[in-house]
């Protein structure tokens, strides 16, 4: 069976939040946070240290 990534991704995000039950403003922090370095000029240096 194949499942798409983003599905996923999803899936264990909402299994995440509802077994741990963490701040809505830590996880939105944490979703912003992952975005704007994952667009920021950071992006090749942390791609480089995932992939090692």
């Amino acid at each position: 069976m194949d499942v798409p990534l983003w599905f996923a991704l999803l899936i264990i995000g909402a299994l995440g939040i509802k077994l741990v039950r963490p701040p809505w403003w830590l996880v939105g922090l944490l979703l912003l946070g992952g975005y704007l370095i994952a667009d920021s000029f950071l992006a090749p240096a942390i791609n480089t240290a995932l992939h090692k």
